[in-house]
Parts: C-alpha cells; sequence; structure tokens
C-alpha cells in the first residue's frame, strides 16, 4: 500500500469516526418536565443551537401530577422541576441523582440564601430554579373592602367571584393560615378544622384553577384569586386594574429547582442544561419572561433597578419573615390527600 492511499484511507477513517460522534451527539433528546409557562422557549432554541441536543419538553400542574408520573416510570425524563416539599420526599425514596456541582460552571452565580433549605439541606441533589410567594390576586375595580387577610376569600359578598388552586398544600396552607396554624400541621384536629373551612368556603368558589387563573383573572371573569407571585407579575401587565398582596397572617415562601431522576438516560447532558439555565444572562432572559424571582445573584443584578425593587417579585424582609416553607410531611401526607379527597367532592 502506498503511503498516498494509507493517508487517504486514514483520513476517511477519521471523518467516519467524527460524522458517527456527531450525529449521535445530535440525536440525543433530553426529556425536560416542568411546570406550565414556566421558561421562555427561545432559551430552549438556543441551547439545543449551542449544543446539538434536542429538548423534549413536558409540562404539569401540580407537583402531586409530576411525582406520579416519574414515581410510575412509564416515561423517563432526564431533568425536573419540583418545588421544595416534594424535593424532600423524592430525596426520601431514592428518585433523585446526586448532583456533582463540579459539573456546573455558573452554580456560583447562585445567591447562597436559597442554598441550604431543609429540604435539601447539603445541597447535594438540587439547584435552585425560581422562588416567590403566593398570595391574593385582585381586581381594584370589583373589590370594594381592604384586602389584608385571607378571610375576604370567604366573603360571601365575592360569591362565584373567586378562584381557588387545584392544589391540596396550597388550599390548605391558606385555611391553616386563616386558623393560625402552621402550613405544614400535622395535628388531625387541626387538619379537620381546616377542611371545614375549605367545605364552607366552596359555594363562593368559581372555580378551582392550575395555570388558567391568572388568565381568567386578566379577562376580568372573576374578583379575588390565590395567585402565585410570578403570575401576578405577568397579568398585571395585562389588566392594570389588578394588584397582588401578601396577606396580614403570612404565606408560604417556595423555591423550586433543578433536579435529576435517578433512571434518567441522559445525565451529562441534563448538566449542560441546567448549567445552562444557571447562565446568568440566561437566567435573567427567563425571569423577565415568567416573572417569577430568580435565585441567580448574578442575573438579579443584570434586572433593571425597577424590577429588583417590586415588592410583589420580591418582598421586603419584613413580609418575608411572616412565611413559612413547605416541609416533607410523610407518612401524614395521606391524611391531607384523603381530607382533599372530601373538600372536593363536597
Amino acid at each position: 500500500m502506498t503511503m498516498k492511499r494509507f493517508l487517504k484511507l486514514a483520513f476517511m477513517s477519521l471523518f467516519f469516526v467524527l460524522l458517527v460522534s456527531s450525529c449521535s451527539k445530535k440525536s440525543v433528546v433530553l426529556n425536560v418536565y416542568n411546570w406550565g409557562d414556566y421558561i421562555d422557549e427561545t432559551v430552549l432554541k438556543d441551547f439545543e443551537k449551542e449544543t446539538g441536543i434536542k429538548i423534549n419538553y413536558e409540562t404539569f400542574a401540580t407537583n402531586e401530577d409530576m411525582y406520579i408520573k416519574v414515581k410510575q416510570g412509564g416515561t423517563k425524563y432526564d431533568v425536573l422541576v419540583p418545588s421544595d416539599y416534594m424535593i424532600a420526599r423524592m430525596i426520601r425514596e431514592g428518585l433523585l441523582e446526586k448532583i456533582d456541582i463540579r459539573k456546573l460552571k455558573n452554580y456560583n452565580a447562585l445567591d447562597k440564601r436559597f442554598l441550604g433549605f431543609q429540604f435539601d439541606p447539603k445541597n447535594e441533589y438540587s439547584v435552585p430554579y425560581m422562588w416567590g410567594t403566593f398570595g391574593i390576586l385582585y381586581n381594584t375595580k370589583k373589590v370594594t373592602d381592604p384586602v389584608d387577610s385571607w378571610a375576604i376569600l370567604w366573603n360571601p359578598k365575592y360569591k362565584k367571584q373567586i378562584l381557588m388552586m387545584d392544589s391540596v398544600r396550597d388550599c390548605l396552607a391558606v385555611a391553616f393560615l386563616r386558623l393560625g396554624f402552621s402550613i405544614n400541621s400535622t395535628n388531625k384536629d387541626e387538619l379537620q378544622k381546616a377542611k371545614e373551612l375549605l367545605i364552607q368556603q366552596k359555594p363562593l368558589i368559581l372555580a378551582y384553577v392550575g395555570d388558567n387563573g391568572k388568565d381568567m383573572m386578566a379577562a376580568g371573569e372573576a374578583a379575588l384569586a390565590m395567585s402565585w407571585s410570578g403570575d401576578a407579575v405577568t397579568v398585571r401587565k395585562q389588566n392594570p386594574d389588578l394588584a397582588y398582596v401578601i396577606p396580614k397572617e403570612g404565606t408560604n415562601l417556595w423555591v423550586d429547582s433543578l433536579v435529576i431522576p435517578k433512571n434518567a438516560e441522559h445525565k451529562e447532558e441534563a448538566f449542560l442544561f441546567i448549567d445552562f439555565l444557571n447562565r446568568p444572562e440566561i437566567a435573567k432572559r427567563n425571569v423577565e419572561f415568567i416573572g417569577y424571582a430568580t435565585p441567580n445573584r448574578k442575573a438579579f443584578e443584570l434586572l433593571p433597578p425597577e424590577v429588583q425593587k417590586d415588592p410583589v417579585a420580591y418582598p421586603p424582609n419584613e413580609v418575608l419573615q411572616r412565611c413559612q416553607v413547605y416541609i416533607d410531611l410523610g407518612a401524614f401526607l395521606e391524611e391531607y390527600n384523603k381530607v382533599w379527597t372530601e373538600i372536593k367532592s363536597e
């Protein structure tokens, strides 16, 4: 064999290997399972363009919906975005992969205030994505009473003008708060009182809602609604008659985080995606699109001053001091679920 023919064959072999490697990389599909309306879709396109990794993006409405689908194992997701208490449960049940932060170049951009929470005290399984509160979103043209307490959601004056979240933890939290109990109560007597309060409220409710609640409020279809802070930020831009308040009894301060399921098939690509979302300029774009608060310190510094000072997205410390973080209830969650079924079936 001549040297010229040898080099030609060697070059063709190398080209073939590189081609197969390139095609293999581009054939990877990263399965992401996130809340509805919770990412700027141009961010997904930019990640695909930069990495050649395709994204299959699905959404869920509640932590419980997400958990059931993951637990059943019918679909193997690579990245999930659960909330605090659900992360604790999934850690306890061995459903999550440990995260090697050495693979995350942008991890140091995170605000340390959002690390070390009880649901993942050593930051072994989760990377903060967004945070916020829930409160009362109301139409200032329809509501003539002061909105400073959860009690207004029981005011018969607003019958069939009230929207409640279709969420067991959040609805029970509102009842617990109104009664002066912890939002993580495991006292059966307190749970029974919360149940009775929510059943008493049912004739006043227009609907239990998910993502459609903000659209209904924007369209003026209801006067009052339980609302997440980020939704309130977004929907106020559509309807200037809307306002948001955290009641005096307090509320839940939640943190949603990026996690990798134990059975994920594309863990290295999942790390790339998580790191991409934590890139400050990417995190800033997400925040501006969806309206929630960022735990990314460097992204926060890139936001306009009027956004940084918005008390809906970034409540002052005296308000945050009235907030409670959900914890995993363990086996007692079954008691919550039983009560929720009874409330919904009334």
